[in-house]
């Protein structure tokens, strides 16, 4: 299935799977042309609409019985894509609130906060999704299905989750008019306890993200 049949008229809108690979490429689509970055001041508000839009199509694969693939080995989706570039453009665009702290189980207990990036998280998302929609483009559609299901569970559905909550914070931040405390050295290469992040959870001022957001700046 190439991308010119991808949403070809004699698909069924209602069909699962052409819901949920209208939802995977819309993702695509979206946070590829928000890497490139022409329109930073929408970049944050963009990428939280798609984030939770995805989540909805994983809360539906999660959802949803197991889906069991046609064949026993995976075939040969090709080459995967280099998520270098869209990694890095990301982490430009999103600075100085690309990193933030993260608690991969909470029901794992006492489990510490650990640093994790926005850009990272995003990339690893495409990765996943990417490696689902060239089975899908290629006709496999069960294989697709099959894989975005797994990998919901096992990485891009903890991962997106994660990432929305960092988005919808630095969005609360910036319209509840509350900066968030000085940046001093956080960085995901460190490994800081909970006290270090704490207090060191990122300067997001007002007027460095709310103004580029077209938002009243703190006072």
């Amino acid at each position: 299935m190439s991308d010119a049949t991808l949403h070809a008229t004699d698909q069924n809108p209602d069909d699962f799977a052409v819901q949920i690979a209208d939802q995977v490429e819309s993702f695509l689509v979206a946070v590829t042309e928000v890497a490139k970055g022409d329109e930073p001041e929408s970049a944050v508000p963009f990428l939280l609409l798609e984030v939770s839009q995805l989540l909805l199509a994983g809360g539906r694969l999660g959802a949803h019985e197991d889906i069991v693939p046609d064949e026993r080995y995976e075939p040969d989706s090709g080459p995967e894509p280099d998520e270098d570039e869209l990694r890095e453009n990301l982490a430009r665009l999103l600075d100085p609130i690309d990193v933030y702290s993260e608690v991969f189980d909470p029901y794992e207990p006492r489990k510490a906060p650990v640093p994790a990036r926005i850009s990272d998280d995003l990339a690893d998302v495409m990765a996943d999704l990417r490696h689902g929609m060239a089975h899908y483009r290629a006709g496999r559609t069960t294989e697709a299905l099959w894989w975005w299901q797994f990998s919901y569970f096992s990485n891009w559905g903890s991962t997106a989750s994660a990432t929305l909550r960092a988005l919808q914070s630095v969005l609360a931040h910036v319209r509840l008019n509350q900066p968030l405390a000085e940046l001093d050295g956080l960085d995901t290469d460190q490994g800081m306890g909970d006290d270090t992040l704490e207090f060191e959870a990122g300067r997001v001022m007002a007027e460095e993200i709310g103004g580029p957001l077209g938002m009243r700046p703190a006072t």
